[in-house]
C-alpha cells in the first residue's frame, strides 16, 4: 500500500491495477480529454465495464466529499476515531443491516 501511494507506477502491483491507478489519475488531473482509447486500455488490461464506471465514480465522489469538506470546514476525524470506525467497518462493513 505505501508503495502505491507513493508511487503506482514503480510500486510491485498488477500491470491491471497499474492501469487503472493511471487512467483515475487522468480522471483527477484532466477527465475532459478522456476518451474511447483511454477505456479500450482499460478493458485490454482485463477491466470490466462496471469496474471501469465504480473506478470513475469512487473517484468522483472522493473529490466531491473533499471539496465538500474543505469549503464547509468540517474538521478532521482525530487519529481515535479513524481507529474506531476501522474497528466497526471491520467487524460489520460499509452497509448497515436494515431491521426487518
Amino acid at each position: 500500500m505505501d508503495a502505491v501511494l507513493a508511487d503506482y507506477r514503480s510500486a510491485p502491483i498488477e500491470e491491471s491495477e497499474r492501469a487503472l491507478f493511471a487512467f483515475v489519475e487522468k480522471v483527477n488531473r484532466d477527465s475532459p480529454s478522456i476518451d474511447g482509447a483511454d477505456v479500450g486500455l482499460l478493458r485490454q488490461a482485463g477491466w470490466t465495464e462496471e469496474a471501469i464506471y465504480d473506478a470513475i465514480n469512487v473517484c468522483s465522489l472522493f473529490n466531491f466529499y473533499n471539496r465538500w469538506v474543505d469549503a464547509t470546514g468540517v474538521q478532521e476525524m482525530s487519529p481515535e476515531m479513524h481507529l474506531l470506525s476501522a474497528q466497526r467497518l471491520a467487524r460489520r462493513g460499509y452497509l448497515i443491516a436494515q431491521s426487518p
